[in-house]
Parts: C-alpha cells; structure tokens; sequence
C-alpha cells in the first residue's frame, strides 16, 4: 500500500477527515462533548448569521441572534406583514446554506498565500463584532469572543501551514454543521429552547411547494457540492504552491 507523500494533497485530505471524523464522532467519547463544544457554538453562530444576513440581504432588519446553552439557536429577523413567500422561504434557507457558502469562502482563501492571515484576522473580526451586535446570550458572549481571540492569535502568531489547514477544518466545519443537526434538517417542527416552532425546511415548505424532507435534500445536495468543490480547488493549490 502506497503511503501518502508529506505535504502532498492525499495527506492534507487525509488530516482534514481526521479532524471532521473526531467532531462528528467526539460526543460519544469521554468528555467528548466538552472538548467539541466550542466548535458546536461556531456552527450554531454560522447557522443563524446565515439566516440573519439572508434577512439583511433581502432588506430587512436582523434584530438579534440567540445561542442557548444546548448548542441550539434563533435569529430574529423584523419583516413587513406583506413579504412574499418566496423572501420568507429565503431567509429559511439561508440558515442551512449560510454556513456552506462562508465554509467555502475559507476553503478558498486558504488557497492562497497571501490571503490565509487576513481570512483568519476577517472572521475573528466577524465574529466579534456580530458578538456586539446582534448576540444576545450569556453563551454567545462567552464562547464566541474566547473563538474570535483564539482566531486572531493564530493569525498573529501561527505558522501558514497551521493557519491553512484552520481555514479548511472551520470551512469543512461550517459545511458540517448542516450535517451535524441531520435529524432538525429532516424535520418539520423543532422544539428550540422549550418553544415548538417550523424547522428551516418546514418554514420552506411552508411558503413554497413540495414537502420539507424534498427541500432537505435538495439544501444538502447544494451545500455538499459548493464545500467539496471549493476543498478540491483548493487543497490542489495549496499542493501546487509547495512544490514551488
């Protein structure tokens, strides 16, 4: 069997599905939900800042993002009474495909030498000042600025190689997410922080045709397709860039 040469794409894909493997997999172990819980906080902050910036996009007013304890979360969003159904359904979606759209953004600027430290310096800054903004939790002011100081220390300090592999790990990370919450994906109500209300997919189905499981593929189909993309992009040009 033909080991995978240092440094070499094989061996980067390899270490990137280590690290998805252990997160997926952490809260079976030991102190497994521990070690992974600030990177379940980051996924919940992708999620619902895609639904908070899908709201913005369209118009409308973000007034603050939630993030409880358990790891669940809410974005509210002030909308007039008469938003079609269409921009309703838009700003479902963009809960479950805002992750994977930042998740590839990163993926992409890892690609490239000159952009990896000023990735990392932009979502810390992100991250901080959304913080500010629009959290409104006693969790989401603990965990998210201690990610965010961490994030900048990496890019202060770090080697590019470490800095790198960051980007792609928090990239594929944020693509996960969507994964991580399977069973909410492929429901039509949740019960979030004691409130029964419409999953993203049922809020989908809701405003357009077909069922909420249809839409439910179709969003992981799409999410899929943009983080395995931009993954391939870039670890061949990371690959390339080292054998410069």
């Amino acid at each position: 069997m033909r080991r995978a040469v240092p440094g070499s794409q094989a061996e980067q894909l390899g270490r990137l599905f280590l690290a998805g493997v252990l997160v997926v997999f952490a809260p079976h172990l030991p102190l497994g939900n521990y070690l992974i819980y600030p990177f379940m906080i980051l996924g919940t902050w992708f999620h619902e800042m895609g639904h908070g910036l899908a709201a913005l996009a369209l118009g409308f007013e973000f007034d603050r993002l939630l993030i409880f304890p358990d790891g669940s979360g809410l974005a509210e969003s002030r909308t007039p009474a008469g938003i079609t159904p269409l921009a309703r359904a838009a700003i479902a979606a963009g809960g479950p495909l805002g992750p994977s759209v930042i998740g590839s953004v990163l993926i992409l600027a890892s690609a490239r030498h000159k952009l990896w430290r000023a990735a990392l310096i932009g979502l810390a800054a992100i991250i901080g000042i959304s913080t500010v903004i629009w959290v409104r939790t006693t969790t989401g002011w603990i965990v998210l600025p201690l990610i965010a100081a961490a994030l900048a220390l990496l890019a202060w300090r770090g080697q590019e190689g470490i800095g790198r592999f960051t980007l792609q790990f928090l990239g594929m990370l944020a693509g996960l997410s969507m994964f991580l919450s399977w069973d909410y994906l492929f429901m039509e109500s949740a019960l979030i922080n004691g409130q029964l209300i419409l999953s993203d997919t049922g809020a989908i189905a809701a405003n357009l045709l077909l069922p909420h499981w249809v839409w439910a593929m179709l969003l992981v189909a799409i999410a899929a397709l943009m983080i395995g993309t931009s993954l391939k992009y870039a670890l061949k040009e990371y690959g390339r860039s080292g054998r410069r």
